[in-house]
């Protein structure tokens, strides 16, 4: 309905489709879910990224992340999930040592103000610097950025 606002009038799409407008501002005024903001830190990047070549991307054991919707996602997208076996830590081993490195590089020690200075400042370790200088050391020393650009020759 949101959509279509500016084609139709709201009163009559609430008709059509047997919904009560008040229940349409409630759903409207909602907080997006954990789900929703979820398939928005991939949407986004694989949007930005345009992956060309196959990426893999590491999850846990979510039964939406093992769905076949989301299967069928990642292929239409040239991602290629990966995911842990359950209580096998050493499965997830390149996420382990992101996550690893952007406790020791970045935020340790750290105290933000909000949530939001400290979403930007991990942002800004991964797409300015994690992604595009960093050198990983299962890369070759390269950067990710450099190790794309080499592999698509881009």
């Amino acid at each position: 309905m949101a959509e279509y606002h500016g084609q139709f009038r709201l009163k009559s799409m609430c008709r059509v489709l047997r919904v009560q407008r008040s229940r349409y501002y409630a759903w409207k005024a909602m907080p997006k879910s954990m789900r929703a903001k979820t398939d928005e830190a991939l949407t986004v990047a694989v949007w930005r990224r345009r992956p060309k070549a196959e990426v893999i991307i590491h999850s846990d054991q979510g039964s939406r992340l093992a769905s076949d919707d989301f299967n069928r996602w990642c292929k239409d997208n040239a991602l290629l999930p990966s995911m842990s076996r359950r209580g096998n830590c050493c499965d997830n081993a390149v996420a382990e040592s992101f996550f690893s490195s952007l406790k020791k590089e970045r935020v340790k020690r750290q105290i933000y103000r909000t949530r939001g200075d400290a979403r930007s400042d991990v942002f800004d370790y991964i797409e300015g610097f994690y992604n595009r200088v960093r050198r990983h050391s299962h890369l070759d020393l390269l950067s990710p950025l450099a190790f794309e650009q080499l592999r698509t020759g881009s």
